[in-house]
C-alpha cells in the first residue's frame, strides 16, 4: 500500500522548530554559493578539483546543481563515465599517493590531489531537512548523505537521506531510497530501503532524517516514514548532488541520450537543528 502524502509541491517550513535550535542553515538566496558553508567540489582528493568542480546555478533563491551536455567524468580512472555536480561540508584526505580519505569507493583509489582539511559543518546527531525536487530523466540519481568525517578510518558509515532516481519518478507515486551503508564501520549493517510513496518527486518535497544516539527517523514532508535502529557514533558530513550513470541499466536506469539537457536538481533550502535539550544516551 502507498504512503499517502501531500500532492503537488509540499510549502517550506518555518526556519524555527519548536524544541529545537538552528545551527546551520541555507537559503540559497546569495548571488553566489557560500564557500564558507559548502566546498564545491565531489570528493577532490580522488581526483581534483578541476575536474570534480559543480555545474549549478542560482536562481530564484534555489540552488540548481545540473548535468550538463558536456560536462566530463569527474573521476574516470576510478568511476568510469559517472557525472557529478556535488557539493559538500567537509573533506579530509591524506598525502598525494596515500589511501587515507574520505569514502573510499574502490579499493585502487589513491589522493590524486592534495586537499586541505575542511570541517564547515560536520555534525554529531541532530534534526536535518532539505526541500527540494528531483527529476525523471534517465540515468539521474539526486541525493543527500551525510557520511563520516573519516579522520579514522572506521568513521566511514553512511546515512542516505533521500535518493531520488529519474525512472522512479510519476505523477501518481514515486520511488525514495534512504538508509545506511557500513563501509568500514563494523559497528554498523546494511539497511538500505527503496519504497513508494504516493507523491510527485519531481515537484517541492522535504525530506529530513532525526539522528540520535540509538537510531535515525527518517521523514518526507514532516511525516516519520522509517526508524532504523542502528546509529554512527562519530562527526558526519553532507553531500548533496546530482549523479549520471550513462550505462546500459545502471543503479539509476538505463540511460536514454535523447533525454534533454540540462538535468537539474532544485534545491530551495538546507537546514540543521539540535534539540534545545540535547539527546540522552
Amino acid at each position: 500500500m502507498l504512503t499517502k502524502l501531500s500532492s503537488g509541491d509540499f510549502p517550506p517550513n518555518p526556519l524555527e522548530k519548536e524544541g529545537y535550535r538552528l545551527e546551520f542553515h541555507d537559503e540559497f538566496d546569495r548571488p553566489t554559493l557560500d564557500t564558507q558553508k559548502w566546498l564545491p567540489y565531489y570528493l577532490p582528493h580522488w581526483s581534483s578539483r578541476e575536474c570534480s568542480a559543480p555545474n549549478y546555478t542560482l536562481e530564484h533563491s534555489n540552488l540548481v546543481l545540473q548535468i550538463t551536455q558536456n560536462q566530463q567524468p569527474w573521476c574516470p580512472e576510478f568511476d568510469g563515465p559517472v557525472r557529478c555536480s556535488s557539493i559538500q561540508t567537509g573533506t579530509f584526505s591524506g598525502p598525494v599517493g596515500s589511501k587515507v580519505g574520505q569514502h573510499l569507493f574502490n579499493k585502487a583509489l589513491v589522493v590524486k590531489e592534495e586537499q586541505a582539511n575542511v570541517q564547515t559543518y560536520t555534525p554529531q546527531y541532530g534534526y536535518f531537512e532539505l526541500r527540494a525536487k528531483g527529476l525523471n530523466t534517465s540515468a539521474n540519481l539526486a541525493a543527500l548523505w551525510m557520511i563520516g568525517y573519516e579522520d579514522l578510518p572506521e568513521r566511514s558509515g553512511e546515512i542516505a537521506v533521500f535518493e531520488l532516481v529519474g525512472n522512479r519518478s510519476g505523477a501518481e507515486k514515486s520511488g525514495v531510497r534512504y538508509g545506511v551503508h557500513p563501509w568500514g564501520d563494523s559497528t554498523l549493517r546494511d539497511e538500505f530501503y527503496e519504497d513508494y510513496f504516493a507523491i510527485d518527486t519531481t515537484r517541492y518535497h522535504i525530506y529530513g532524517v532525526e539522528w540520535t544516539p540509538s537510531h535515525i527517523d527518517h521523514f518526507i514532508d514532516n511525516v516519520k516514514i522509517k526508524t532504523i535502529y542502528q546509529s554512527p557514533h562519530y562527526p558526519m558530513q553532507f553531500m548533496l548532488g546530482i549523479y549520471e550513470l550513462p550505462f546500459e541499466d545502471g543503479w539509476a536506469g538505463a540511460y536514454d541520450p535523447t533525454d534533454p539537457y540540462p538535468k537539474n536538481f532544485v534545491i530551495d533550502y538546507f537546514r540543521g537543528y539540535q534539540p534545545n535539550d540535547g539527546y540522552k544516551a
